[in-house]
């Protein structure tokens, strides 16, 4: 494979992974949706609207354009939002290079389909199973920009095509894993940033350790369930892709989707929250979408009810509590 790789995504997340992408001797192309952002990596080497303050490495450049980001291209980032993929996705596949492996960062439950991010590549790309590619854990993006000590999961069906994007992402700072299990590697990141919200409405609500542990345990349980029900792997749960991403998610202040719960957790409304937030919460939309995934495959996820009825349907948080802690015991 050829060292020229595309990321169409500009966002934290996308940002970062092109600098690891760069540091581990790859040449990169990242597409930002706004003009002034790939301008401003061109030209000063930094994203100053998501990444302030991180210089990125020479090997990055930048582009308004996806066509020119992808043409040539073998191996295609999307970091786009979940619920936009699609659509960009259908816009672009005509300039996919044949064989590029097509590496998924998102993290989110497709509304109206229930579809996992890989499902609705395969389907919009019209490729194999096993040309897409999963990266997922704990990735908070400012941290890895700040080359600070961490690790992910890198899934896929083909086991050597893991292996090619592991290798494609190793840094002194980045340690990547390979699984076959993309069900729970997906299913673990869409879930931990709906948990991630409850967490963040819980904290604002100056609930104390015992409630937060409480929903870290039980989350990591709901996941696991559905997980299981999907047909995943249940030991994918206890390592970066389930507990270590629900943790990173719940206990890091600047995790998007714990700050967005916070300002749901003080009585902000929903547009309100967005309007602070100004990053995509995931777990907003993907908690319709978890909701009505668990529904179809009679699993139950009180906690991510609770969270779709107060995001969506104006239920106030300390109902969504009473409602939680009032249910019917059972055996853990």
């Amino acid at each position: 494979m050829s060292g020229q790789v595309a990321v169409l995504g500009a966002g934290s997340w996308g940002t970062a992974f092109a600098k690891i992408l760069a540091d581990a001797g790859r040449e990169v192309t990242l597409w930002a949706r706004r003009q002034s952002i790939a301008d401003a990596i061109r030209t000063e080497r930094c994203n100053p609207e998501y990444l302030p303050g991180v210089v990125l490495p020479e090997r990055v450049t930048a582009t308004g354009d996806p066509v020119e980001a992808i043409k040539g291209a073998e191996m295609v980032v999307l970091a786009v939002p979940s619920q936009t993929l699609r659509g960009n996705l259908a816009e672009w596949v005509e300039h996919l290079h044949p064989e590029a492996t097509l590496v998924s960062l998102m993290k989110g439950i497709e509304l109206g389909t229930t579809k996992r991010m890989s499902e609705v590549i395969v389907e919009t790309a019209g490729v194999a199973a096993d040309r897409v590619v999963v990266v997922s854990g704990p990735n908070l993006a400012p941290e890895i920009a700040a080359e600070q000590p961490a690790a992910t999961v890198v899934a896929c069906t083909d086991s050597d095509r893991a292996t090619l994007v592991q290798r494609s992402i190793t840094t002194p700072y980045f340690r990547p894993y390979t699984n076959d299990d993309v069900i729970g590697c997906e299913l673990g990141g869409a879930v931990k940033n709906v948990i991630a919200l409850a967490y963040g409405i819980a904290t604002a609500m100056g609930f104390g350790h015992n409630t937060r542990a409480m929903l870290v345990t039980r989350g990591l349980a709901e996941t696991a369930r559905l997980g299981v029900a999907l047909g995943a792997d249940p030991l994918t749960f206890a390592g970066l892709a389930g507990m270590g991403d629900l943790v990173a998610s719940c206990s890091s202040p600047s995790a998007r989707n714990r700050t967005f719960g916070e300002h749901l957790g003080r009585g902000a409304t929903l547009e309100e929250a967005r309007v602070a937030t100004r990053q995509t919460a995931e777990g907003v939309k993907s908690a319709l979408a978890i909701r009505d995934l668990a529904r179809a495959h009679g699993v139950e996820m009180p906690i991510t009810e609770q969270v779709e009825l107060v995001c969506h349907e104006g239920v106030d948080p300390r109902l969504a509590v009473q409602a939680l802690m009032s249910r019917t015991t059972k055996p853990e």
